[in-house]
């Protein structure tokens, strides 16, 4: 027995057998060629799961129908060839053989070079099959870990262009945590309150919306500070400057579009955000007036994500407003300002919006940062506005 399992280069050969001297003759007949063990029938099973596993199994088949089936049927051993040994030789025999799931069928009394042969073929399309299981893992790996690496890249790409755009008022703020937080809060409750939407609206969908969401902060850029720090409602002049922003913000994600030489859905959303965030569902907004579902989805969900964060969080010029008040000002605002389905959502998920709000809000600090920057830029607006000194 020794020497038929000292070869770890050959393959292993398991022989199953419960009539001892002709599992010894079978294994006699492979030991010059092949790693072998024998085995009776009630030991089959395990010996097929043990390592190492044998490359194939030669089984003396009787009435073993239940062993068949196990070891054809076990994750663990279902990948290994089995080739029946036996004494029944009719055609229907055979059939109800290759039914039990063998790869080959092997008459008695056996011949040597019959046993060597079939062996010998069943281990070359095994290695052929292994090859190709193991060539297609590895290019799922592959696939996988490339497309892990774009995410990351997309995920960092996203994350610096928004801060260099949420650094020029406040950049200790956790406003971009919050921010994607509350988008796909908000939208995993309207994917379940909307059934429609669900299979538009999956687990990835959501994942990437609150991603693209960061993005909305980009029209900033071309702000002067006036209108940047202002919080009140914008005049003619400060409106067009806002639509100006807004539009520049986009044209900055349809060159980076452009680049890539295709349409990315992260990208698509991020521009739909920026282009659209500041519609209202009566029509009312800006830059283009759109009305209703003329908005698009991804919008409409950041135009209530973006006001419930104005009214909920820290600011150095107002106090953030109550939870309760910041629910009935959205509530009222439903088929007004905001999408009333997104609405509903809104009122469905409030209980987890007033948890990000709170266990992500500013600390003292960053208000403080964003009161000096606020200071600053009044100070110096004053300053260009007085006449020169005499």
């Amino acid at each position: 027995m020794r020497g038929m399992l000292d070869r770890p280069e050959q393959e292993l050969i398991l022989v199953v057998d419960d009539a001892v001297d002709a599992r010894q003759r079978l294994g006699a007949l492979l030991a010059d060629r092949y790693q072998v063990r024998l085995v009776g029938s009630e030991e089959a099973l395990h010996a097929a799961r043990s390592r190492p596993q044998p490359d194939l199994i030669l089984l003396g088949w009787q009435d073993d129908y239940a062993l068949c089936r196990g070891l054809r049927t076990d994750p663990q051993t279902r990948h290994i060839p089995l080739i029946l040994v036996t004494g029944r030789s009719d055609a229907a025999d055979e059939q109800l053989g290759f039914d039990l799931g063998a790869a080959d069928y092997i008459t008695k009394p056996v011949s040597a070079p019959i046993v060597l042969a079939r062996v010998r073929a069943q281990l070359q399309l095994k290695a052929a099959t292994d090859y190709l299981r193991d060539k297609s893992e590895y290019l799922e790996l592959e696939v996988k870990r490339r497309t892990r690496d774009i995410q990351n890249l997309q995920d960092v790409t996203i994350e610096a262009m928004a801060s260099v755009a949420v650094m020029r008022d406040n950049p200790s703020s956790r406003r971009l945590e919050r921010i994607e937080r509350y988008m796909t809060c908000l939208t995993a409750a309207l994917a379940r309150q909307q059934p429609a939407l669900s299979e538009s609206l999956n687990e990835e969908r959501i994942a990437q919306l609150g991603k693209s969401a960061m993005l909305h902060v980009i029209d900033r850029l071309t702000l002067p500070d006036r209108v940047l720090l202002s919080h009140g409602e914008p005049d003619e002049n400060d409106l067009r400057l806002l639509s100006e922003g807004v539009i520049a913000g986009r044209d900055a994600l349809e060159r980076a579009e452009r680049k890539l030489g295709s349409v990315t859905n992260f990208l698509s959303d991020a521009k739909d955000i920026v282009y659209g965030q500041h519609e209202r569902w009566d029509g009312k907004g800006y830059p283009q007036g759109l009305l209703g579902e003329q908005i698009p989805l991804s919008a409409r969900l950041m135009a209530l994500v973006g006001h419930f964060e104005e009214l909920s969080c820290r600011h150095p010029y107002l106090p953030p407003i109550s939870p309760a008040q910041a629910v009935a000002q959205i509530s009222a605002a439903s088929g007004t300002r905001f999408d009333p389905m997104v609405v509903l959502a809104f009122v469905e998920a409030t209980t987890e919006f007033l948890h990000i709000a709170e266990t992500l809000a500013d600390d003292a600090a960053a208000v403080g940062v964003e009161l000096q920057r606020l200071e600053d830029s009044l100070a110096e607006s004053i300053e260009l506005t007085l006449p020169p000194t005499p």
